[in-house]
């Protein structure tokens, strides 16, 4: 029985990465849309979010069948409530990777943001799927040293968001109002993005050390 229960452990491990995988093709996919102002690509991206969330109710079933046949303890009970947790985060980031594709679809055929501020949106867009492929790995690994990483590697997306709002504050951007919301709207997808990555890797360094997230 406890074989058979942690080869199930296993079995959700792999699924939520694959989740995480798949989050991270999105913003990527959704990022080249919106430098290229690509509706093909943006498309593609909620064939990836619809992925991400047939995948969302199995792993979230798999997750409390497991709590309530196997009674887990200790490590393993951390497991599972960390799965349960980290279905959730998974989900939000397809879903805001989803937001920049509808951004793309919106304004098509027009760019949504060009110049300086494209060139922002699009360094955040990339180190949002480096992120979330250092996620994947501690998924994979559940390494605490790659999770306690994600939380340097977010301050980059950080510095680059608040760059972003200094840009459109400025008196003299050239930007329309509504080009205003639509930066700071995709400023704050991609910030939200990286910060989901961050729970993941807390959430991981719970699971290994017992230690409660931080806030």
């Amino acid at each position: 029985m406890r074989i058979k229960f942690h080869e199930q452990l296993d079995d959700l491990t792999n699924q939520l990465a694959l989740m995480c995988h798949l989050a991270g093709e999105a913003i990527e996919t959704a990022t080249d849309a919106l430098v290229q102002a690509d509706l093909p690509l943006a498309e593609r991206v909620f064939d990836l979010t619809e992925q991400i969330e047939q995948l969302h109710g199995p792993c979230e079933e798999q997750a409390m069948a497991l709590l309530a046949l196997q009674a887990p303890v200790a490590r393993d009970l951390r497991q599972v409530v960390t799965g349960v947790h980290l279905v959730t985060d998974l989900s939000r980031m397809g879903g805001l990777a989803q937001h920049v594709a509808e951004s793309v679809r919106r304004r098509h055929p027009n760019h949504v943001t060009s110049g300086e501020t494209e060139e922002i949106l699009n360094r955040m867009g990339r180190a949002a799927t480096a992120l979330a492929g250092l996620a994947e790995q501690v998924l994979r690994t559940h390494d605490p040293e790659l999770a306690t990483e994600l939380g340097r590697r977010d301050d980059e997306l950080d510095d680059l968001h608040r760059r972003l709002l200094t840009l459109i504050e400025d008196p003299t951007w050239p930007g329309s109002i509504p080009a205003a919301v639509d930066a700071t709207l995709l400023g704050r997808f991609y910030e939200r993005f990286g910060d989901h990555t961050v729970v993941v890797g807390r959430r991981v360094i719970f699971l290994v050390t017992g230690e409660p997230l931080s806030p």
